[in-house]
């Protein structure tokens, strides 16, 4: 059995990258793959306290005082790490092709707001480079509508924080793609069936799936 593939599905918050990462690994599963679905941040240790940290449920003293971003930056790589070695790096030995729900583009767009790309590439140095990454590329105009109908929201949905990560998005894509990585940029906008026929072929089509 040889080592499985390793994705990446990216976008804004409301651009969908949940929902076509779940229909990525059926379709994936439709061909008879062994798949392995994960996320960022991840279900360990540290991804709960991130999840709280976002959600506005994690303070550092009794006034309610929030996590520092850089703090906050530094969780997101520890996570980065712990998830590699704890799930992905095992299931993609055991020949499993490994989709996950976000992932360093993340970080580099998000943690960017507050701290250099270069200070969140030196902390992200070592994680495992993707075989495949795709951006779902979308107005955040568009991603705040649909954001609306979530009951709560979180520390980075404010219409203007996301249209700086949208700025952060392509600056980090350039870098990445500078690096060797291979990134799809895929039209998020369109109607969700669409979109995964698309990416779906694509990527069929990149890895020779027939």
């Amino acid at each position: 059995m040889g080592r499985g593939k390793f994705l990446v599905i990216e976008g804004l918050d409301g651009a969908g990258t949940t929902t076509q990462a779940a229909c990525l690994v059926a379709s994936l599963r439709r061909r008879g793959l062994a798949v392995h679905a994960t996320c960022e941040p991840s279900k360990g240790p540290i991804g709960a306290l991130i999840r709280q940290a976002l959600s506005g449920r994690l303070s550092v003293d009794a006034t309610g005082k929030a996590l520092s971003p850089r703090s906050l930056a530094l969780l997101f790589a520890a996570d980065r790490e712990d998830h590699l070695e704890a799930e992905v790096l095992p299931a993609l030995e055991q020949g499993h092709w490994v989709i996950s729900d976000r992932y360093l583009l993340s970080s580099l767009a998000y943690q960017s707001l507050s701290s250099s790309m270069d200070w969140i590439m030196a902390l992200n140095q070592h994680a495992l480079v993707p075989d495949c990454t795709v951006f779902l590329k979308i107005e955040p105009e568009l991603a705040a509508q649909r954001m609306r109908t979530r009951p709560h929201a979180e520390l980075y949905e404010a219409l203007e924080t996301q249209k700086r990560v949208a700025e952060n998005y392509e600056c980090a894509i350039a870098v990445r793609r500078q690096a060797g990585e291979h990134i799809l940029c895929m039209e998020a906008s369109l109607p969700r069936e669409e979109l995964s026929r698309r990416m779906e072929n694509a990527l069929h089509q990149y890895f020779g799936l027939e």
